[in-house]
């Protein structure tokens, strides 16, 4: 199921991050702490945005002489979120206490659970308790605290304006996409700004975990989880058949997405949507955040947000995303590795996530500052949205399900299977519960 390629690279991958992790501990001059000295240098690992890097150096101005957090940067433009996720639990399977604080995909918080430190006696109970409910769900396993959030996505849809003003029921349409237009309704709105076939709606349906997000959606109208959440790991094959006919169909039935969506990540996807005149892609926050070089101001300025469409006579549906930030049980800085982690939820932190990249805040204050919410209305839009969000099984194994199932659905948009085949094949593999690591 994985390419032979696919593991050599991953093989280097992780030797030149080993090699990294070397010279960043073993051979600089900062890499050791001096025990007798005053400063704790704590090591973390994530995809170092201008975000981060700003609020690490407020945070070391702040504690100058007392803790020191130093990057370990695994960035998007060089490793995927699998290849992240494979990286990290190599590295914690060797119970080395050189990396302090990680940040996990949500959906990964079982996985990583096994070599992270319990958080719920160490964090002020008033820095939880001002968490989002929907940011702290994916943060507790097994009844326990294993994660704090650092930013919660929210899958969105975004469509250009200026094409929908050509319309002369454009304010109607409006209303309809501001509350999730069902996609029968989306359907005919193809036909009236008789969009090019293939060019319409813009999706991520390349073999990996963003396919598995529309999927959820998808599921979700048809009120069925993707999987049942105990030992049997039995698939919802009635409804997963629907739902992947149903993704199938917006390429060759519906005809309003392209075939290059089979190949589309976010960042691709981001490109396509613009360089092609589509009128719709399915999305994150970030996509319109300061470090998006695609968009012109005159584009930006005619891109509006939307809830993703529904099936009719059911609920929308909107996959949560987001990041967590997990410890090592293998640290033996956890006192500074504490304040670190309440500084990331403190109202300044969160601020410089939303402003500099477009993360969403995962405290309440922040959503009930009045001046905050003036600068930036669109949180309100979000705030809302949340309520319609959707989660992904909370599972150890679930990243595994998710590779069986991107793999065997990504086929079948392909046109090398069939719906039926692809969830026969999928329902196999998950009940053999093998563990890709």
């Amino acid at each position: 199921m994985i390419s032979l390629e696919k593991v050599f690279y991953i093989i280097i991958s992780t030797t030149l991050v080993t090699v990294f992790i070397l010279f960043t501990f073993v051979f600089s001059p900062n890499a050791v702490d001096n025990s007798r000295g005053k400063v704790k240098t704590i090591y973390f690992a994530d995809n170092i945005s201008k975000a981060h890097q700003k609020i690490i150096d407020q945070f070391n101005k702040k504690y100058e002489g007392q803790i020191k957090v130093e990057t370990i940067n695994l960035p998007f433009e060089k490793f995927s979120t699998n290849e992240r996720k494979e990286l990290l639990a190599r590295y914690l399977r060797s119970k080395s206490n050189r990396i302090d604080i990680f940040s996990v995909d949500i959906i990964w918080v079982p996985r990583f659970a096994k070599w992270s430190m319990p958080l719920n006696t160490l964090i002020d109970t008033q820095k939880v308790i001002n968490l989002l409910p929907f940011a702290l769900k994916s943060c507790i396993y097994n009844d326990k605290l294993y994660a704090l959030p650092l930013y919660i996505d929210i899958a969105v849809m975004y469509y250009r304006d200026d094409l929908l003003r050509k319309l002369s029921d454009y304010q109607e349409i409006t209303d309809e996409l501001a509350t999730s237009i069902t996609w029968e309704r989306f359907f005919e709105l193809q036909n009236k700004l008789k969009s090019p076939v293939n060019n319409f709606y813009i999706f991520q349906a390349d073999d990996y975990e963003g396919l598995l997000c529309s999927f959820t959606e998808v599921m979700s109208n048809l009120k069925s989880d993707i999987i049942k959440s105990d030992s049997s790991l039995k698939l919802d094959e009635s409804n997963a058949v629907k739902a992947i006919g149903f993704l199938h169909d917006l390429i060759y039935k519906r005809k309003i997405s392209p075939k290059e969506a089979t190949e589309l990540r976010e960042n691709l996807s981001y490109q396509y949507f613009i360089k092609n005149n589509s009128f719709a892609v399915r999305g994150w926050p970030n996509f319109l955040s300061k470090d998006n070089k695609l968009l012109t101001t005159d584009l930006k300025d005619n891109i509006k947000r939307a809830p993703l469409p529904h099936l009719s006579g059911s609920e929308p549906a909107s996959v949560f995303g987001g990041w967590n930030l997990m410890v090592s049980k293998y640290s033996e800085k956890i006192p500074e590795v504490v304040k670190f982690l309440e500084y990331i939820l403190s109202d300044e932190a969160q601020r410089i996530l939303y402003q500099e990249e477009n993360f969403l805040p995962v405290i309440k204050t922040l959503y009930n500052d009045s001046i905050f919410v003036e600068q930036y209305p669109e949180l309100k839009f979000y705030e809302k949205l949340f309520i319609s969000g959707v989660y992904r099984p909370f599972l150890e194994e679930y990243t595994n399900i998710s590779d069986i199932l991107s793999f065997h659905i990504n086929k079948v948009l392909k046109n090398e299977l069939t719906a039926s085949e692809a969830v026969k094949l999928s329902s196999e593999k998950i009940s053999e519960k093998v563990v890709i690591d």
